[in-house]
């Protein structure tokens, strides 16, 4: 009795999704062209780090070779998007990496990751709001903050901010009200504002050019000891490393590539349009692609533009492009570069907020948070209970907490989300197609592709003898897709620093990458599915193995205190889970499960004795 109460409690956390027919019908508007999600896109990814970030990494870690450190960034970001990308393609839905890990790993996957974007949101939506704020106060002489701390003054270090910021609270619930209005409004705010910023960062890279010194890319110690000479004052300096084009090496530029990444984080808030995008199948992963794709010639133009015009060890990490016109001679670009920089605070702002309630709506439609917040209003058609309140709960956080230990966490959720997709592509890549058809009750297979006893044999591992997917092929790719995820975060966890002294953690790497060789060409021996999508991850399985180790590696570099702030949020989102969500959950009071049916008989093909369709 006991064992059967444990395996009926197993098979809920692990039970998948399923998308019937009609499914692509919504509650939602679907009033998003291709032009206004790659606006979203661009609008959250290209935010105000693009107006700082590039002076840090540039300044202490890659000197001008901070444009290959973007391209090796831009190049790991890709690998996450194109897989984002297909699951558009497939699931044309809200709920973004939600979505896709439940109808793919699994009902706890899917709280897990769900709830991670929902902490990543709202700790993304105050910062960038207290940022905005602090640019502001900043541009009118810290007024606000000044009065502010004299007045109302809070007293908790690391846990409270320094005072109440109420041009943050107000903002946010600002936004919230227009998120609130619809869905088309805030994409035409969006894209005034992303319009803004590019041709502010147009500016930026044709002056950059026009007034920059390729000398600032070959700089040699002379020209350091000359410039230490003409500073009364040299702890500004930074470091001069070897000088020239590369003065940190081929280290210093994965440095900063591990930096850069995380400034392309953001796009993944297009996968949550999926039932208010026009043609979600198609714009989605196309808006994925350019908005990567223009987010990354940005990043490279202002990083070129920015060491041209100012040697990288004068550069000033708070304001570098400021400094920079500055050294050129033209100070009052500061306040064209103070505009652009608003104008991508308020994109990365709305960024944040838009996709946030999406996330909450769908996992309040499918059962795992409260019912109340997938509420839709019937005039506007947008998620107005899961909007006004994850808006509410944000400006709160923006009003009074200290966010800077709290950055750290928006991070495992993403790098979460990104690993989890990546993981979900590879599985239902080699699933058999399964799709039914409107009209249909069952689907109905040809008998050849469903055998009568499929046993697991070596030859079935590296030489199987359909050319289709079948359901032992795919149970084979499941099994040996999350092994590879094991491998690999055991990989990210050894210390490498040791490996050059000890001969044991050499014997453990090589052991580790044998075992990760052997079970991905057992993977590549299985038969893909070969149904046509309007896009696809070119080079599966390796592609989204790369991405899965490359967001495994990010995540492992994370603090002891980062990973104990995310124990306690998973904490409080597993006692809302298995008190309410296990129970309320649609796949519980679902009366049947769906059986996918032959002529001869009745065949159970999901790996968890339900069906995985094929989208």
């Amino acid at each position: 009795m006991l064992w059967q109460a444990l395996r009926r409690f197993g098979r809920k956390l692990v039970r998948r999704r399923t998308l019937e027919p009609g499914m692509n019908e919504t509650r939602l508007a679907r009033c998003l062209s291709t032009l206004d999600l790659v606006a979203l896109g661009v609008g959250s990814t290209l935010g105000a780090g693009v107006y700082v970030l590039a002076g840090e990494v540039a300044k202490d870690k890659a000197g001008p070779s901070i444009v290959i450190s973007f391209l090796v960034a831009a190049l790991s970001s890709v690998l996450a998007g194109l897989c984002y990308a297909e699951f558009g393609a497939r699931v044309p839905r809200s709920g973004s990496a939600y979505l896709y890990s439940y109808v793919t790993v699994g009902e706890l996957w899917a709280f897990t990751t769900g709830w991670n974007l929902i902490l990543s949101y709202v700790i993304g939506t105050a910062s960038v709001a207290r940022a905005w704020s602090s640019a502001f106060d900043n541009l009118i002489g810290n007024h606000i903050s000044q009065t502010l701390k004299g007045s109302i003054s809070l007293h908790v270090p690391h846990f409270l901010a320094e005072y109440p910021d109420f041009f943050a609270l107000g903002l946010v619930l600002l936004l919230t009200g227009l998120l609130a209005l619809g869905a088309s409004e805030s994409a035409l705010v969006t894209k005034v504002f992303t319009g803004v910023n590019l041709l502010v960062l147009g500016f930026i890279i044709i002056s950059g050019f026009i007034k920059g010194d390729l000398h600032n890319w070959r700089l040699s110690e002379e020209d350091y000891e000359l410039t230490k000479a003409g500073l009364n004052d040299t702890s500004s300096l930074g470091p001069l490393g070897s000088g020239g084009f590369v003065p940190f090496g081929i280290q210093g530029i994965l440095r900063g590539a591990a930096t850069c990444f995380y400034a392309f984080v953001g796009f993944d808030c297009i996968a949550t349009t999926g039932e208010e995008a026009q043609n979600p199948q198609r714009s989605i992963p196309m808006s994925i692609v350019i908005s990567l794709f223009v987010c990354f010639l940005a990043y490279f133009g202002v990083s070129s533009a920015l060491t041209l015009m100012m040697p990288y060890y004068q550069l000033q990490p708070e304001s570098p492009l400021p400094e920079a016109f500055l050294h050129v001679g033209w100070a009052p670009a500061r306040y064209v570069v103070a505009v652009g920089s608003l104008c991508a605070l308020s994109t990365s702002l709305l960024g944040s907020m838009f996709p946030m309630p999406r996330v909450i709506y769908a996992m309040a439609e499918d059962g795992l948070l409260f019912r109340v917040l997938a509420r839709i209003h019937t005039g506007t058609h947008t998620p107005i209970m899961a909007t006004v309140v994850s808006g509410i709960i944000a400006a709160f956080m923006a009003f009074l907490f200290e966010l800077t230990d709290l950055v750290d966490l928006m991070s495992i959720g993403t790098l979460l989300a990104y690993s989890l997709v990546s993981i979900c592509v590879l599985i239902l890549r080699y699933q058999p197609d399964q799709e039914m058809k409107p009209g249909e009750e069952e689907v109905e297979l040809q008998e050849e592709k469903v055998p009568e006893a499929e046993k697991l044999t070596l030859q079935a591992l590296f030489c199987p003898l359909n050319s289709d997917p079948t359901p032992l092929s795919g149970q084979v790719v499941y099994v040996c897709s999350s092994l590879l995820a094991l491998l690999l975060t055991v990989l990210c966890l050894v210390p490498f620093p040791l490996l050059s002294g000890d001969p044991v953690w050499v014997a453990v790497v090589v052991l580790l990458l044998l075992l990760i060789t052997g079970t991905t060409m057992v993977i590549c021996r299985q038969p893909q599915n070969s149904s046509p999508l309007h896009f696809k991850v070119p080079a599966v399985p390796f592609l989204p193995l790369v991405s899965i180790f490359v967001n495994v590696y990010l995540m492992m570099q994370m603090t002891a205190g980062t990973w104990a702030r995310f124990g306690v949020w998973m904490l409080i989102g597993f006692a809302i889970y298995f008190s309410y969500g296990i129970q309320h959950s649609l796949e519980e009071v679902k009366p049947d499960q769906p059986k996918c049916k032959s002529r001869a008989k009745t065949v159970d093909l999901d790996l968890s004795n339900s069906c995985v369709h094929q989208f």
